[in-house]
């Protein structure tokens, strides 16, 4: 099944800078092997991100690896980068012969400079109200990072003042969006928390039997 896999891959790279080519210097493509997620780019045109090959794979892939099988492309989403950037982006899945996932390829479009164009040009109508802002998505080489902001996003309250409701809650919430699929997440998600690594592991443990019993201890 690798094999198919990696002949999967080396069909599409060539793929990846065709697509760029297309769009221009506001377009990335990014080809990922979910088989690998710390290293999980394995080919990469364009420099939307700043990412490059050997790079992590972002908290959205996370998310896709975390609903295994049962993922489904996303399409025309938009988010913002640490730096600022508005970019469009479509995900979209690789599956082998028996309908496993294992990578995708993605399509990230800078739409930075046509949202300003289209804010001003209804700022000078009169028109247009402000629209939500769309979320920020970590984009990185290292992975750590990523996991780090996703960690950032759940701590709104401190360790030791969640029950354990919340505590389990934190867990479930981490597992959902793919975090521990991440080889030593487990330690670092420890680590901040100031917890035990074992500690770590019985709250996991317990999250997803409490997950697989339909929310019930």
């Amino acid at each position: 099944m690798d094999a198919e896999r990696d002949a999967i891959l080396a069909a599409l790279t060539p793929v990846v800078d065709g697509i760029a080519a297309t769009f221009g210097p506001v377009c990335e493509v990014v080809l990922h092997d979910y088989r690998n997620p710390e290293k999980s780019v394995t080919a990469i045109a364009g420099s939307v991100t700043g990412r490059s090959v050997g790079g992590a794979m972002s908290q959205i892939g996370m998310r896709m690896v975390a609903r295994g099988d049962e993922a489904a492309d996303e399409l025309n989403y938009v988010t913002r980068t640490d730096a600022g950037k508005l970019v469009k982006s479509s995900t979209m899945l690789l599956r082998d012969s028996s309908g496993a996932v294992f990578g995708a390829l993605c399509v990230n479009v800078d739409v930075s400079a046509a949202s300003e164009a289209h804010a001003l040009l209804g700022a000078l109508a009169g028109i247009g109200a402000a629209g939500a802002e769309p979320p920020v998505t970590t984009f990185g080489d290292d992975i750590d990072s990523v996991v780090d902001v996703m960690l950032d996003t759940h701590r709104h309250q401190s360790w030791a003042l969640l029950d354990r409701t919340g505590r389990l809650d934190l867990f479930r919430s981490l597992d959902e969006r793919g975090v521990f699929a991440v080889r030593r997440a487990i330690e670092q998600v420890a680590g901040r928390l100031g917890i035990s690594r074992a500690s770590a592991y019985s709250y996991l443990s317990q999250s997803r039997k409490q997950a697989n019993n339909g929310g019930h201890p």
